[in-house]
């Protein structure tokens, strides 16, 4: 609506995208694979390996058991593998696999062939410049989340 604050307005507006792109995305994975587990590969690609499961859970803002539930299926298609934490025998960290690389970048064509074509209109440097403003809403809306939900003990 026209009246609401501008932050409101933009965050539905990110809700919406998010929702259509999503469903549109889960048409198009290749092997089977669901947004769930693209989500992971695509955060491990982004940010490293060698992250705990709690981590990536809280990063991409799931409940543990589907975290392991996620990663117990990418495991098990080898895009995955968990290494004990040389730091805590208990815990476990998860390194992409090559394999998991290559369906990564082949979740990123088809998702890019899937919906670069619905947004035609709208230039790559349209969507460069757009950027920026989303990456910075993201890290303040990453930095309010650790202050208000400081990560706990990983495992």
């Amino acid at each position: 609506m026209p009246s609401d604050p501008p932050i409101f307005a933009v965050l539905n507006e990110v809700s919406i995208i998010e929702h259509l792109a999503r469903n549109r995305l889960e048409r198009v994975l290749p092997d089977g694979l669901r947004a769930s587990h693209f989500v992971v590969l695509n955060h491990l690609a982004r940010l490293g390996d060698g992250r705990s499961p709690a981590r990536i859970a809280r990063a991409v803002q799931v409940e543990r058991p589907a975290m392991t539930n996620t990663l117990q299926r990418l495991e098990a298609r080898g895009l995955v593998r968990l290494d004990p934490d040389p730091k805590d025998g208990r815990g476990k960290l998860v390194y992409l696999t090559p394999a998991g690389q290559a369906a990564r970048a082949d979740c990123v064509a088809v998702a890019t062939a899937a919906i670069g074509p619905v947004a035609g209109d709208i230039t790559a440097e349209e969507l460069a410049g757009a950027l920026p403003l989303l990456r910075r809403l993201r890290a303040a809306l990453d930095r309010a989340r650790d202050a208000e939900d400081p990560p706990a003990a990983e495992a």
